[in-house]
């Protein structure tokens, strides 16, 4: 089953890492991708989370895309809300005409942070209800055909970055539908509304000058390894550092132990918190290759959007070599 295989990049800071070793590890990472044939890298937009330096997501775009040459990259997403339409159509513009054909734009409503620090943020709580429309006016300035009298985006207007609506609910699905664009769902870490979203996406989906046919794009978690033992161990690793990073709030909460972590995972909060990274692909070349040519059967995916979500880079870069062999067929 052929399938094109992308990348979702966090730029995780490690335990004892700075962020600039994490954009190095994030370069390498592209580097790798570009190497063994995937077609796109993504950046996720969030903040004030200190295991994660994706926050300046076009910065970081930008820094990768100056030492790679030809793989896509992009955001994956923008939370626009927390933006003017203008400025990240200024700022995808200029990355369109440093990087032409290379960059993309996936669009998010939700805030990317807590709501302290949606307001740090100086996020209106109402923007989230205007994300269509923001959509729209974000899609006119790249057109160059603004529809905000007497505004251009200079950069911007004429490059047709190619948009992206990101979701893990019926809303995005219905709104990539009707604008007819490309739909990522993040079953990645959101997996309860999946197989209902793409078949609504699918079912209402309108042809648009961007996109003459559906195209969906699905999230899921790998961690593929030589030997199937050390893949299962960086697995329950790497969640139980996600229930901790859940567990842990500002500076004043305990340090859990691994064993407080595993008692709380058999907890229905747990189970609940788990059930987050149903989708993952752990093991050995072929027990990722059942598992992901089962996933792409069962929501036929055009596109599969990986959480490489092992902690160490080493470990993540393997991880990425031994997946596109794995997917490709050959042995790397």
């Amino acid at each position: 089953m052929t399938v094109a295989l992308s990348i979702l990049d966090l730029a995780p800071i490690a335990p004892g890492q700075t962020a600039r070793e994490s954009f190095a590890g994030s370069v390498r990472l592209a580097q790798t991708a570009e190497k063994h044939g995937y077609t796109r890298v993504w950046y996720a937009e969030h903040h004030n989370m200190p295991t994660i330096a994706s926050s300046a997501t076009s910065v970081l775009v930008g820094h990768v895309a100056g030492q790679t040459s030809t793989i896509r990259l992009g955001s994956g997403g923008v939370m626009l809300p927390n933006h003017s339409p203008l400025t990240i159509a200024e700022q995808f513009g200029t990355l369109a005409e440093l990087y032409p054909g290379r960059i993309d734009l996936g669009l998010g409503r939700a805030p990317g942070s807590d709501q302290t620090t949606a307001r740090a943020m100086r996020r209106d709580p109402r923007a989230s209800d205007q994300f269509p429309q923001d959509v729209m006016e974000l899609q006119a300035y790249l057109r160059g055909e603004s529809i905000v009298p007497g505004v251009q985006a200079i950069p911007g207007a004429g490059t047709n970055v190619p948009l992206y609506i990101l979701g893990s609910s019926l809303f995005g699905a219905g709104l990539a539908a009707a604008l007819g664009l490309p739909y990522a769902f993040a079953s990645h870490f959101a997996p309860d509304a999946l197989h209902e979203a793409i078949a609504l996406y699918r079912r209402d989906f309108r042809p648009s000058a961007q996109l003459a046919e559906p195209h969906v794009i699905v999230g899921v978690n790998v961690i593929a390894a030589d030997d199937r033992a050390d893949a299962v161990r960086q697995f329950e690793e790497t969640r139980r550092n996600r229930v901790r990073g859940m567990l842990t709030r500002g500076p004043a909460s305990p340090e859990y132990t691994d064993q407080q972590v595993d008692a709380f995972l058999i907890t229905a909060e747990g189970r609940q918190i788990a059930n987050m990274m149903r989708y993952s692909a752990v093991g050995d070349p072929a027990d990722v290759r059942v598992f992901l040519d089962d996933f792409v059967a069962s929501t036929h995916a055009d596109e599969l959007i990986i959480a490489h979500a092992s902690r160490d880079i080493e470990a993540r870069l393997r991880s990425v070599e031994l997946t596109a062999g794995a997917m490709n067929g050959v042995t790397v």
